[in-house]
C-alpha cells in the first residue's frame, strides 16, 4: 500500500491504526500518536512520575542534612573554650 510505504511503516501497522480509529474514534490516538492506555498503564505512569519526584525530594533532603550537619559542627568547634 502506497500510504504505508510513504510513511515508512508496514501495511499491518497501517491496518491496525485504521481499525483502532474505527473502533475508538477520536480517543484512539490521544497525543503523540499513542494508543489509549489501560488503567494499569495509567497507574504505572503515575507511579513512575511520583517515584521520580520522591527521588528528587530525597536528594534535596540528603544535601540539606549534610549542609546543616556541617554548619552545626562548625558552630560547636568555634564555641569550644580554648585549652
Amino acid at each position: 500500500m502506497r500510504a504505508a510505504r510513504d510513511l515508512g511503516i508496514s501495511t499491518s501497522v497501517l491496518y491496525r491504526w485504521r481499525l483502532q480509529a474505527q473502533q475508538a474514534g477520536q480517543a484512539a490516538f490521544p497525543g503523540q500518536g499513542r494508543t489509549t492506555q489501560t488503567p494499569q498503564e495509567q497507574e504505572i505512569q503515575r507511579l513512575r512520575r511520583e517515584n521520580e519526584i520522591l527521588r528528587q525530594e530525597r536528594e534535596i533532603l540528603k544535601k540539606a542534612a549534610a549542609f546543616f550537619a556541617r554548619e552545626i559542627f562548625e558552630v560547636r568547634v568555634y564555641r569550644c573554650p580554648p585549652r
